[in-house]
């Protein structure tokens, strides 16, 4: 297998042409070819490739309508990740309140195997993940303003303020070992049963990262499946032969089948009105497809708007 080389901003344009791109303003290509990377920017080319195989471009498809997807894809990461960072939020109140008042609130209560789940198939779990929450304190805790004040004020850091340090992977697995009663009353919060929100969890950890990191979103499918919701019946969403349900399983359109559930309903409208407009913006820029290639890619119906409604 031969190796990359590398190519200067004029290589990487004539490679792009001769794969049958049109480039109308060159300098604005190089411009953006410097910014955003090649390999970044070549990363959304698939929706936009002939079906013969030959790996070129639909005839006409024109340098903006690839980077109008591109910049359609960096939009929907703001929208999904400040609304998971709400959802992260959340979560750490409410388990952090529900944890000090039935357990305690001090690190001998909280890093304490006694008060998650007796369960001796969870107990090399259990240990693992103290030990994760006992090394992001000693890292993170001297760095984060709160946490410090609490050292150096009261020779601990309560449990409602240490989970600003704790990731949101951790305090999802946090979640999955606790004593059922308390896993029960944070899930009727939200109004979801414990095996869902165990699974949700971190699926959203998962997206929140591939946010944070800049990946291509838009089309990303998780290991981890959803189960059966209401909104797949409410929308109609059609299965394939294997009975499985063809969209909002583990492609970004379970993502707003999750956060449709745990997100106040005032939060989910507004997120959905801009992921919404971002698609009407992009649908104006594409000239070679229809926006409905990029809805199949993202996993959403035809009538996605309709999730808004349905109760």
């Amino acid at each position: 297998m031969g190796s990359k080389t590398f190519k200067n901003l004029d290589e990487q344009i004539e490679l792009l042409k001769q794969k049958g791109l049109v480039i109308d303003d060159v300098d604005y290509a190089k411009e953006v070819l410097l910014r955003e990377n090649y390999f970044f920017l070549s990363g959304y080319r698939h929706l936009f490739l002939r079906e013969d195989g030959s790996r070129k471009f639909i005839y006409g498809t024109n340098f903006r309508e690839l980077y109008g997807i591109f910049n359609f894809d960096r939009q929907l990461r703001n929208i999904l990740f400040k609304n998971i960072l709400i959802v992260e939020n959340n979560l750490k109140s409410i388990l952090s309140y529900v944890m000090s008042k039935n357990h305690g609130f001090k690190e001998q209560h909280y890093l304490n195997a006694e008060n998650f789940v007796q369960d001796y198939n969870k107990s090399r779990q259990i240990n693992d993940l103290l030990r994760k929450m006992k090394r992001q304190i000693n890292v993170n805790g001297k760095q984060h303003a709160a946490t410090s004040h609490y050292i150096n004020n009261y020779g601990y850091i309560p449990l409602w303020v240490v989970v600003k340090v704790l990731s949101f992977g951790i305090v999802g697995e946090l979640y999955s070992i606790l004593q059922r009663e308390d896993q029960e009353e944070i899930a009727d919060i939200y109004k979801v049963s414990v095996n869902s929100l165990v699974n949700y969890l971190p699926i959203l950890a998962n997206y929140r990262n591939l946010c944070a990191h800049e990946d291509v979103c838009f089309n990303n499918h998780t290991h981890k499946k959803i189960e059966h919701t209401k909104y797949h019946d409410l929308l109609n969403i059609p299965r394939n032969d294997d009975y499985e349900y063809i969209c909002g399983v583990n492609d970004l359109f379970s993502i707003i089948i999750i956060m449709k559930q745990i997100l106040k309903d005032e939060d989910f409208h507004l997120m959905m009105n801009e992921i919404s407009y971002e698609l009407d913006v992009l649908d104006g820029k594409l000239e070679t497809i229809e926006i409905t290639k990029v809805l199949e890619a993202m996993g959403f119906p035809i009538n996605y708007r309709e999730i808004v409604r349905v109760n």
